[in-house]
This record gives structure tokens, C-alpha cells and sequence, in this order.
């Protein structure tokens, strides 16, 4: 479950974010913090789990960005979605430059709200699913988090919808199992070199969760598994 500390000092603001929050799956709202101080206590605080912090800017005594170098210099790692009716340029920039993950400008919507979360659970994925990172990785950490479902049209060149299918279904059936190049190729019976290559790409949309062992003679072994979270897309290839 994914922690969210509320700083707003609006209450009813607070509780309605705090409703949103409780809508997302994966997601619970940990605390609500009216003061930058209350919110300073929580993130000192070693044994109150924080995640994500929903800041707003403009609060009776404070101003939210004040939280954001304490945040950093918390030595936590605590991630920031800016909600606010602030829409400056100075605001948002300077919001920008201590690495918040989104900022929502109020009045928003709940679909606005859920995609900000969701974006941001993608990419944490993403960043906790690799020891190495390809430059596609970097690229969709940077610009735009996990990749959307592609269609036939955006799969990799030399891919097919009908052998993705093929192996989609094979793991669909297998949710639990970590496996090998190997041991998928020999169980839908392609060659091996053509399923290392949908692994991989298979990986680099998040689907799968990739780990390196390595062998007696030193050679890495990549093994697969399923990320429990992504199998609603995986299936998704299974049609």
C-alpha cells in the first residue's frame, strides 16, 4: 500500500483529497497535516511511512514550498504532487525545481487526480524494477512515466501480435512463475532468440520484472516474472 500525507489547511479541501486518495487503488491516505509544521513532524518521524505527499501552496500561515527543501534535506524518500490554486509562472517553476512529480491547478477533476497517482506509481515501478536502466527506460521515466498499451502498429519492428499473444497467454496462465528465455521458448515451442526478444520488450513496458543470476560459469541468466500490478495489461495482449 502507497502512503499519502495530505498538507492542506483547508479541512474540507483535505477531506475531499483524502476521499480521492482512498479511491485509487494501491493508494491510502496516511495522515492530514494543516501546518507545515504537523507535516515536518510526520516526515521526521522514522516510523510513520510516507510515500507521497499531496502540498498545497497557499495556506493561512505558510506556504507549501516552504516544505520542499526540508523534504530533501529529510534524507526520505518522499515524492511531491503539487495541488493549488497557485498558477504563477514563479510558483509552478520553483516548484519544478525541487523535482515535484505533478502539479494539479484547482479546480480538477477526480479522473485528473487518479491519472497524476497513477502516473506516478508507473514510474516508481519502473524505477524499482531495474538495476541498470536502456536509454528507453530513462526516456519514460523522464518523459511521461510507463509506456502506454501499443497496438499492433507500435509494436517493436519484427514483432507480431499473434506471438505476443501466444506468450502473453503462457504467462497469464503462469502468474507466479519466474522463468528463462529458455523455459518460454521450449513451452510455446519458438525459437529462442525470437522470444528474448519479446521479453525484452516486455520488460521495458513494465510488464515483467527482470533479475540477473548468474551461473557456475559466470554467464548471466535473466529470469521473469510477472508484475502482479501489471496483469490487467498483459491481458489485455491476451485478446
Amino acid at each position: 500500500m502507497i502512503n499519502v500525507l495530505i498538507v492542506d489547511d483547508d479541512a474540507m479541501v483535505a477531506d475531499l483529497n483524502r476521499l480521492y486518495v482512498n479511491r485509487v487503488e494501491g493508494f491510502s491516505c496516511c495522515g492530514i497535516a494543516s501546518t507545515l509544521g504537523q507535516a515536518e513532524a510526520v516526515i521526521n518521524a522514522p516510523h510513520h511511512p510516507v510515500d507521497l505527499i499531496l502540498l498545497d501552496v497557499f495556506m493561512q500561515q505558510d506556504n507549501g514550498l516552504d516544505l520542499l527543501p526540508m523534504i530533501r534535506s529529510s534524507g526520505r524518500a518522499i515524492d511531491v504532487i503539487m495541488i493549488s490554486s497557485a498558477s504563477d509562472a514563479t510558483t509552478i517553476q520553483n516548484s519544478m525545481h525541487y523535482g515535484v512529480v505533478d502539479y494539479l491547478i484547482k479546480p480538477f477533476q477526480f479522473p485528473r487526480f487518479e491519472e497524476a497517482l497513477k502516473g506516478w506509481s508507473k514510474k516508481r515501478q519502473l524505477m524499482g524494477s531495474h538495476q541498470n536502466y536502456k536509454q528507453a527506460d530513462v526516456d519514460r521515466l523522464l518523459h511521461g512515466g510507463a509506456a502506454e498499451l501499443a497496438d499492433s502498429k507500435r509494436l517493436p519492428k519484427g514483432l507480431t501480435p499473434q506471438t505476443l499473444r501466444t506468450l502473453c497467454l503462457w504467462i497469464d496462465a503462469h502468474p507466479d512463475a519466474e522463468f528463462s528465455t529458455d523455459d518460454l521458448a521450449n513451452a510455446v515451442a519458438i525459437s529462442r532468440v525470437s522470444c528474448r526478444k519479446y521479453l525484452i520488450w516486455l520488460a521495458q513496458v513494465t510488464i515483467l520484472f527482470t533479475s540477473i543470476h548468474y551461473g557456475a560459469t559466470g554467464r548471466p541468466v535473466y529470469r521473469y516474472r510477472l508484475q502482479p500490478e501489471q496483469r490487467a495489461l498483459l491481458r489485455q495482449y491476451c485478446q
